[in-house]
């Protein structure tokens, strides 16, 4: 499909309007913006699609699509028709990549398809869950309040993704400057307490002979060491990209030391969080469960949600379901139980997602609070033990030389 920029007077105002099209012709462009209620003035198809830098610069953000989501609930909630609601909010979009997406998400509807339909076309923006949710609201006529869900949903989701992020932020960049230091005393310092004790014709004490050995190799076989961390890093990634190696990533989350706890609330949040979001739409319980388990990006979660899925169509409780399931946390499948008792599976699940939210919360505020002294010790400890390395052999040499 092509791209054109166009000038059309708007039939209702008599305004002039500026913007950009997609169809697959010249022609087709102007029946659409006749059928849209302009009169086509100028019609240009559009080469490129901008430099690269626009490209990259215009990477569509989790905020870019909850304000788009946000505005288009408005105004079909005001009760503006679809398709005007659509270009309404592309104008005022300032993303151009999501702009040219909104375009064809717009040219589609106006082609007719359905609103979610239309959505799926671009599952890089919109994954499974916003078109599930949409296609919900479409069949109960809550499309606005469908647009407010998955608005609400993808904020808590990139929040708590936000602070996880910012947890381990801080112990990777120390532990880079730990290596930063290493390497700078190797490369910097050793060799010439080496030089020293060869001028003076002594023999190095034996931690210093290990980091004068590793100085020496690294100064030489640099490009040795560069080589094999690009073929490792490489081969680790592909590794990663398969089926075992994705488990392997998965599982190691969960049983890491002092982030496996965070990892396995996070995964529980996700899942109830979603599910309640779905359920409370008008999805099936067992599209909502096939869809939970694709979004928690957790191999291990998922499987046991599929299980529960196999179970609950085989016509068990999803409770009694996710019971067996060890991966799941215990409050999961008890407060589900209150909520099938009670006919409130999604605000129980609702309840859930907030329980695990708010400890999440607290998990990442101890860990933040406990992980920075910890880290300056394991700091003092390699920094000090590399400079009493090198600065006892000097010690005794000048004791020596005073004797």
């Amino acid at each position: 499909m092509k791209k054109f920029t166009y000038e059309a007077r708007d039939q209702a105002t008599n305004k002039i309007q500026k913007s950009t099209i997609q169809a697959d012709s010249e022609t087709a462009a102007a029946r659409l913006l006749i059928k849209q209620g302009f009169v086509p003035l100028h019609i240009k198809e559009q080469i490129g699609d901008g430099s690269f830098l626009s490209r990259i610069t215009g990477r569509i953000t989790t905020k870019d699509r909850v304000v788009f989501t946000r505005q288009l609930s408005t105004l079909i909630g005001a009760g503006l028709p679809l398709s005007q609601s659509l270009h309404t909010v592309m104008e005022q979009t300032q993303n151009k990549q999501l702009q040219s997406v909104i375009q064809e998400v717009s040219t589609s509807v106006e082609g007719g398809k359905s609103l979610s339909e239309s959505f799926a076309k671009h599952p890089q923006v919109f994954n499974e869950i916003f078109v599930s949710l949409m296609a919900a609201g479409e069949l109960s006529g809550t499309l606005d309040e469908s647009l407010k869900r998955v608005a609400a949903q993808q904020e808590k989701d990139a929040a708590v993704a936000s602070k996880i992020k910012g947890a381990l932020t801080y112990p990777i960049i120390v532990l880079f400057v730990i290596l930063g230091v290493m390497v700078f005393m190797l490369i910097a310092v050793v060799p010439q307490v080496e030089k020293l004790y060869e001028d003076l014709g002594k023999e190095l004490p034996f931690l210093t002979q290990i980091m004068v050995s590793a100085a020496n190799f690294l100064t030489q076989f640099w490009w040795v060491v560069i080589i094999a961390l690009g073929i490792g890093a490489y081969f680790g990634n592909q590794y990663l990209h398969t089926e075992a190696g994705i488990r392997f990533k998965d599982k190691f989350k969960i049983k890491v030391p002092l982030f496996g706890k965070m990892f396995e609330k996070l995964y529980m949040a996700r899942f109830a969080r979603t599910s309640q979001t779905l359920l409370s739409t008008g999805v099936s319980m067992l599209d909502t469960l096939h869809i939970t388990a694709r979004a928690v990006n957790n191999t291990l979660v998922a499987g046991a949600i599929n299980r529960a899925a196999e179970k609950v169509q085989g016509g068990k409780a999803l409770s009694v379901a996710l019971e067996p399931e060890e991966i799941i946390l215990p409050l999961v499948p008890q407060m589900i139980k209150i909520g099938e008792q009670s006919g409130k599976i999604d605000d129980m699940l609702g309840k859930v997602a907030q329980v695990y939210e708010d400890e999440l919360d607290e998990e990442i505020r101890t860990i933040s609070t406990a992980i920075e002294p910890i880290l300056m010790v394991v700091l003092a400890i390699v920094a000090g033990g590399m400079v009493g390395a090198i600065l006892f052999p000097i010690y005794s040499l000048v004791n020596g030389i005073n004797i």
